[in-house]
Order: structure tokens, then C-alpha cells, then sequence
């Protein structure tokens, strides 16, 4: 367990890193940042910020003499680096989960060997090898970069195209690996946040029902509409995955619900999870303090609701809304310290709670 007035070290300075760094401020932590953009979002609340590349083999040598423990913020975090600071200094969740998640064809590789379905995936390097996997598929699929990606990027969807030209769309794509998924029609997504301790105590929160627009997370409505047994395995997997990675920490996992109430593995985010905000305004153990918890080897905490809520983040100049959800009863609102709206950024969110819990 770290005592407090330890330093916990943070790889990445964006808005996730900043709400790890709140929850660890309480917990008596001490807060160090490795991020290229100086003043980023964390670093405003942090003790220490050292600016410079991910990558950048002085800074990690600096990073791991001042911390107990190094954890990330977000999952693109160059996997040489975490095995770099792993060799100086406790690296939590360990870069396995990194390497895993940081390639969309080794994590559905992964999934499917321990035994949790996704949607069927082939992978595609060149114009001639979409075609065949489209064909494979029907003439309908999700066409997506292997590496990188988020919020809708990277990504182009084909329906009904069993034959015809293809030419330049790998070159459009970045000349880079793809996978080809197939198209699922399914009823809702959702997403379960869940942690493991250094112990392998595991605990997850209620599954949250997901609307995105324009590929980015638009609201999470907790709880999904879904019935008992869907939450009991979408757990289930949750924690399927955390033990087989030996994972220490918070991980998001995404799921497409089927109309039969079946599940499929998306996606898995090893880090605190944007449709898991809402625990900081519903939970007692909001999701950032239960990541800090569990990488300090602390107890885990209680992951019980007090009310159902909804999330909704604030993109570009829905930032200018302040004003008014401030004024509403029932509403936390939490703004992210970036000082330009661009259309497509995330500035903040707000958690409405929408009826209490009696746990009576």
C-alpha cells in the first residue's frame, strides 16, 4: 500500500489524467505528469508536470525516480515506453493491457481465445484483401485503422458492396493494417466499468447505456435498459477480461446488446472511461478514486449507485451551456480546463441524477 504523500505518476496530461489527479489529491497523493502540451487539463491540478514526449527516455528515467507507482491515462501510450518505466518502477495496469488494446485485430484475437464473442473480423492490407473480406461478409462491414482511432476516426462503413472496385481506398486509409468487422444490427450499446486489485478482488459499477453522435459519446444513461441476465454477463465478461490480463486498475469495456439480449464485445479501453463519469456524481467510490485505489493497493470501494442518472458530454461550444445547467437542481457539471472550443472537443460534461436509490 502507498502511504499517503506518495507520488503516483501519470503518463498523459488530457482530462482523464486531471480527474485521476482530483480523486488522488483526496486520497493524500502527491500527483506527477508526463505530457508534451504544457498547462494541459492535468497539469492544472497536478503537483508536477514534466513537460515532454511520451517517448522520451530522460523524461521517463525522471518520471520513475520521483513515483511509486506510474499509471496512464490514456491507451495509446507508446508500449516501449510503460516496458521502459516497468523495468524502474511498478507500471499499473501492466503494458500487456496496452500492447492488447493498441491493435484492434490482437484485441479481438485476445477476446475470442478466452472465450467472449465480438463481431466477426478479418483483417485487410490492401485493396484486393478489403474485397475479399467484403465479400466474406456479405458486402457489409466497419473498415477500421488496426492502431489508433477513437471518436469515429479512422473508420469507413460499406453496406450491400460484394463486388466491385476498391482501388485507392487502402492508400485513403493511410497505406497503414486494417480490419474489416462485420456489420452487427443490434439493439443498444453499452459499456461496464470494472477494477481489479493487486489482490484480483474485482468489482464493476452498473452497465451504462450509450448514445454517440457523429462517432463521439453523446450521453450514458445509467442503468441500461436491459434485463438482468445481459447485466450479469456483460459483468461477467468484464471481469473475464481483468483476470486475464492480471490487470490492476479501472477498464472500460463497450458492448453491442443483441436483440436477444446476447452480448459482443466492441471494444476495451484499459484506463477510466468516458462513459464511466457519471460515478462521480452517482457513486460514492466515483471510478477516478477507485483507479487510484486500486493502483495505491488500497481497498477497492463500493460501486453502488445512490441514483440513476445521466451523463452528456459538452462538445465544442456546448461548453457555453454553464450558465444554465449550473442553475439546475440534481446537475454536476465538470469543465476540463482547455482554453479553445473547436468543434469535436471534449470541454467538460454534466451528470443529471434523475431519481434516487434506496438501498434500504
Amino acid at each position: 500500500m502507498l502511504a499517503p504523500g506518495s507520488t503516483i505518476g501519470i503518463v498523459g496530461g488530457g482530462q482523464l489524467g486531471r480527474m485521476l489527479a482530483m480523486a488522488a489529491a483526496r486520497l493524500g497523493y502527491r500527483i506527477a505528469i508526463l505530457e508534451p502540451q504544457a498547462d494541459c487539463p492535468a497539469a492544472q491540478v497536478a503537483n508536477r508536470q514534466i513537460v515532454a514526449a511520451y517517448d522520451d527516455p530522460a523524461a521517463l528515467a525522471e518520471l520513475a525516480s520521483i513515483s511509486a507507482v506510474v499509471t496512464y491515462e490514456f491507451e495509446n501510450v507508446p508500449v516501449e515506453a510503460a516496458e521502459a518505466l516497468a523495468v524502474r518502477v511498478p507500471v499499473l495496469p501492466p503494458p500487456r493491457a496496452l500492447e492488447v488494446s493498441q491493435d484492434r485485430l490482437i484485441e479481438k484475437q485476445f477476446l475470442n481465445g478466452i472465450g467472449i464473442d465480438t463481431a466477426p473480423f478479418l483483417a485487410v492490407d490492401s485493396d484486393a484483401g478489403l474485397a475479399s473480406a467484403l465479400q466474406a461478409f456479405g458486402g457489409n462491414g466497419v473498415l477500421k485503422t488496426r492502431r489508433m482511432g477513437y471518436d469515429g476516426k479512422g473508420q469507413r462503413v460499406f453496406r450491400n458492396m460484394e463486388s466491385g472496385s476498391y482501388a485507392g481506398v487502402f492508400e485513403a486509409m493511410g497505406s497503414t493494417p486494417l480490419i474489416l468487422e462485420g456489420l452487427i444490427s443490434f439493439a443498444r450499446e453499452i459499456s461496464v466499468i470494472g477494477a481489479r486489485g493487486a489482490d484480483g478482488e474485482v468489482v464493476t459499477y452498473t452497465p451504462a447505456e450509450n448514445v454517440h453522435r457523429d462517432g463521439i459519446l453523446h450521453t450514458s444513461t445509467t442503468p441500461a435498459a436491459i434485463s438482468a441476465t445481459t447485466v450479469d454477463m456483460a459483468r461477467a465478461a468484464a471481469a473475464s477480461i481483468l483476470d486475464a490480463l492480471g490487470y490492476v486498475g479501472v477498464i472500460g469495456v463497450e458492448f453491442f446488446v443483441l436483440d436477444d439480449g446476447s452480448l459482443l464485445v466492441n471494444e476495451i479501453a484499459p484506463r477510466v472511461h468516458n462513459s464511466g463519469h457519471w460515478t462521480e456524481a452517482a457513486c460514492v467510490v466515483s471510478q477516478f478514486e477507485q483507479h487510484i485505489r486500486a493502483v495505491a493497493g488500497l481497498a477497492l470501494g463500493d460501486t453502488r449507485r445512490h441514483s440513476n442518472c445521466v451523463m452528456e458530454n459538452l462538445i465544442g461550444d456546448d461548453v457555453a451551456r454553464l450558465p444554465g445547467l449550473v442553475a439546475e437542481p440534481d446537475v454536476m457539471v465538470h469543465l476540463y480546463g482547455k482554453a479553445e472550443s473547436r468543434p469535436g472537443r471534449k470541454m467538460g460534461h454534466f451528470t443529471r441524477l434523475t431519481g434516487r436509490i434506496s438501498h434500504d
